[in-house]
């Protein structure tokens, strides 16, 4: 298992995490407060775009130029940093606002994170399947409609610009934030964002493609400098960053992590030469929150400072670090030009014309369309998951779909099927409208005959810490008026056994730290929506505790403690294992805890959950995992399971879409989009810390364009799962495979046909192979082309796949450009990168 450093922190949750001394790095619970600094700082038809959203994205339109030259310095700064705004600060609602300059007609601008929902505090709002998901459908009409829903919601409440999506490829499978973009593959990100952007854009929404670069891991993300030679860059992690330029996003933010020995947010080679020399990107550059390292950032191809330096909740909002009076001082002694602000200014606003915002009268805000958003959600939650494993015993059916008798009595298991897992943490958490319990969705669909027994097997949030094992009593919560750190309960907690205690801290009104002497302290944020509990080992005695926290300046602290305790925990597990025992059918839910701030410390299910399904395999072997996971997790427990299917964090929507797929409602048609590994030490990044989390500040790059599933095949290592995997519950059949050279690259036909009992989706997947006559690394074969292609039961079609003209390129770093690759390629066709049913060959 890798190392792990401590993450960073805002200076507010610094102190906080400094109160009375108790600063700890490296912990899972300091890594867990890491994740609550962005959070808590940072179907129908749907209305069409404000009048200008589609106009020409030429920077500085004449109007534009004379709207900048008649801004005093003042107005001009306020554009260059967001602003905590009239509403009482980012932490009431969006991540930021600009207040405009109403006496020129120019409004203001509001912006919320994203990227799997608008995220506001305080705020409902549609939470959508996360971006693991939307990539898994392999969809882009369904990547397009995830964008307008996005779009809609943004306008409907309030705001203008929406910080997403997340592009950034999975390298590293223990990444925090894996759950949060699209994939390993480079064209599969490409081609989603840009479908996603453009649906987002066609709302009046502007969207923010990020984290520009290289931000692949939440390890020291502040100070992590990723070394990536030229070729990997352009090949593997840009391509979807440019695939979003050319998509017209309005904006581009960049990453907290530094690229080749310079912080991104002051890169000249990224934000200059590749932004905008390369690509003609014409919108505007704004940092990760407290990403800014200098004022002379604005030099180099940053335009905008987003995160204050903010003190106490009850202090005025103090000035931006970098990009206010400090740039005022800057401007006065000529250390960064005049210049440099008029043009950062002319781009933000530039884009508000080009979105119409500049128009008057203003274009009406629309209402919500909930139910937009939730046939969405649903049909993205349906599409995306993964059917990972469904067998047959000898001369039987296969356990999925649920008929029958074994759908009719089932021992549903697993907390996160009481509790539904609608998203993972940090940024990226909505707080949805409403969300179905799985356990309720299973119980409707079995109907009224049936039995459904419910456990939780493990028990994440346990019950009322019993008053009498705490002095002085600590009962309802407590109140704490707003007015920063303090501490607000001392005392001991008598604990009547040795062993194993979840200890579970849910705060409402702000954010609390609970200490037991000698353990790892427990922090709560009421944004997560949920109780934070960890494992500690205490000793049989009395332990002393304390408490301390901060309160919202809009209402008191109050806190509630839980605990699971050993006995409680073996009761569990022994009363799950008899109700699967009991049941013709076990299903058990399952989640990880995918978060922005840290990674996870190994690719196991948290919490004993693989101890869970294990001994209810042994119990039941017709039993189905139902995975709520973020990225790829281990397996141990695989080989004595009847199926798994994936629904990664699949938002609000998730119990139905998961009832309609488990009992073949609808048919599982999703793709692994990033490879499971079959062990800790067989992936690309394992065993080798200059890779992953980095040696002395520098993370290495080293497998080069060898990511993902073209590390596989390059040192001939089975993964558990491969990229492009998904099963469905009818078959495919694929034959007459031809490929052509065309004006815009190749043209791959095949037919498909439906062979088995039911309607499905297919996604045929095309990869290409080296060309013998490059001598610059290169893939065995990557990904070149895929479709989706739908089939009734006995139905064919002669598919066209596409293969861009850039696939059929390299990246040559002797001329710093694309360049052909010639001679014959191998072309291949499959249903997964590990299921090549036919091969051709390309001659150029």
């Amino acid at each position: 298992m890798p190392s792990r450093r401590s993450g960073e922190r805002t200076p507010r949750l610094r102190r906080t995490l400094r109160i009375r001394g108790r600063w700890r790095p490296g912990t899972r619970a300091t890594r867990l407060l890491a994740a609550s600094a962005a959070l808590l700082c940072t179907g129908g038809l749907l209305t069409a775009a404000p009048a200008g959203a589609t106009e020409d994205r030429t920077e500085g339109t004449a109007r534009v130029r004379a709207l900048v030259a008649r801004m005093t310095l003042d107005e001009k700064l306020s554009f260059v940093h967001w602003t905590a705004g009239p509403t009482g600060g980012p932490l009431a609602r969006g991540v930021g606002y600009l207040p405009g300059v109403p006496r020129l007609g120019v409004p203001p601008l509001q912006a919320s994170d994203g990227p799997a929902g608008v995220r506001l505090n305080g705020v409902r709002a549609t939470a959508l399947p996360t971006p693991t998901a939307l990539a898994a459908t392999f969809d882009d009409s369904l990547a397009t409609a995830y964008g307008k829903v996005l779009g809609h919601e943004g306008r409907a409440l309030g705001q203008d610009v929406v910080l997403g999506p997340m592009v950034n490829t999975i390298r590293v499978p223990y990444g925090g934030r894996n759950f949060e973009t699209f994939g390993e593959d480079p064209l599969v990100g490409s081609r989603t964002a840009a479908a996603q952007i453009k649906g987002t854009q066609s709302q009046g929404l502007m969207a923010t493609v990020k984290h520009f670069a290289g931000n692949n891991q939440e390890t020291d993300r502040f100070t992590v400098d990723a070394a990536i030679d030229e070729q990997t860059l352009q090949e593997v992690e840009l391509p979807a960053f440019r695939s979003a330029v050319d998509a017209g996003a309005a904006a581009v933010m960049c990453a907290y992590n530094g690229v080749n020995g310079t912080h991104s947010c002051g890169n000249d080679q990224l934000l200059q030469k590749v932004l905008r020399e390369q690509w003609g990107f014409r919108g505007w550059v704004m940092s990760d929150w407290l990403a800014t390292h200098a004022t002379t950032d604005l030099t180099k191809g940053l335009d905008q400072e987003l995160g204050l330096e903010m003190g106490k909740p009850t202090d005025p909002v103090p000035d931006s670090k970098y990009l206010g009076s400090s740039l005022r001082k800057a401007l006065s002694d000529g250390t960064v030009p005049q210049a440099a602000l008029d043009r950062a200014v002319t781009r933000i606003v530039g884009q508000m014309e080009r979105f119409g915002l500049l128009d008057a009268p203003a274009a009406p805000r629309p209402a919500r369309d909930a139910q937009a958003g939730r046939d969405t959600a649903r049909a993205v939650a349906e599409n995306g998951a993964v059917l990972l494993r469904n067998t047959a015993p000898a001369g039987g059916r296969p356990a999925l779909p649920l008929t029958g008798a074994a759908g009719t009595d089932l021992a549903v298991i697993g907390d996160s099927a009481l509790r539904p897992k609608v998203s993972g943490l940090g940024s990226a958490h909505v707080v949805p409208d409403a969300a179905k319990a799985p356990l309720d969705a299973l119980r409707e669909r079995a109907g009224s005959g049936a039995t459904v027994r419910y456990e939780p097997g493990v028990d994440r949030l346990g019950t009322p810490l019993p008053a009498e094992n705490l002095s002085p009593a600590f009962t309802g919560g407590k109140q704490l008026d707003p007015g920063g750190d303090r501490a607000f309960y001392d005392g001991t907690l008598t604990v009547p056994a040795d062993g194993d205690y979840r200890i579970g801290v849910r705060v409402d009104g702000g954010l609390a730290v609970l200490q037991i002497e000698g353990q790892e302290p427990v922090y709560a944020a009421d944004s997560f929506s949920e109780t934070t509990s960890v494992v500690l080992h205490l000793t049989r005695g009395t332990h002393k505790l304390s408490m301390s926290g901060w309160a919202w300046p809009d209402r008191p602290l109050s806190v509630d403690l839980t605990w699971v305790t050993p006995q409680q925990a073996a009761q569990n597990l022994e009363r799950a294992v008899a109700a699967a025992r009991a049941a013709k059918t076990a299903v058990v839910f399952a989640q990880d805890e995918g978060s922005e701030g840290y990674d996870r410390p190994s690719l196991s299910l948290p919490d004993g959950q693989d101890a869970l399904i294990s001994a209810v395999t042994r119990a039941n072997p017709n039993t189905v995992v139902v995975l709520n996971t973020g990225s790829s997790v281990l397996m141990p427990w695989l080989a004595g399971t009847a199926a798994v299917l994936d629904m990664w964090y699949p938002g609000q929507e998730g119990a139905q879409a998961t009832a309609a797929l488990l009992y073949g409602d609808a048919n599982p048609s999703g793709r692994l989009t990033q490879t499971f590994p079959a062990s800790e030490d067989a992936h690309p990044v394992a065993g080798n810390p200059r890779r992953f989390p980095g040696v002395d500040g520098k993370q290495e790059y080293s497998e080069g364009i060898y990511s993902g599933y073209r590390w596989y095949d390059k040192q001939g290592v089975t993964p558990l799962f491969p990229f492009g995997h998904g099963l469905s519950y009818t078959t495919f059949d694929y034959r007459d495979l031809a490929v052509e050279r065309t004006a815009a690259g190749a043209a791959v036909r095949v037919t498909v046909r439906n062979s088995g009992p039911v309607a499905g989706k297919e996604a045929v997947q095309v990869y290409l192979g080296p060309s013998p006559l490059v001598s610059a690394p290169q893939a065995v074969k990557k990904l070149a082309g895929y479709t989706k292609v739908s089939l009734e039961p006995g139905e064919e079609k002669r598919v066209t796949v596409p293969v861009d003209a850039r696939q059929l390129q390299y990246w040559d770093t002797g001329r710093h450009a694309w360049t052909g690759a010639p001679g014959p390629r191998a072309v291949s066709v499959g249903s997964s990168s590990a299921d090549i049913r036919l091969t051709t060959r390309l001659n150029q």
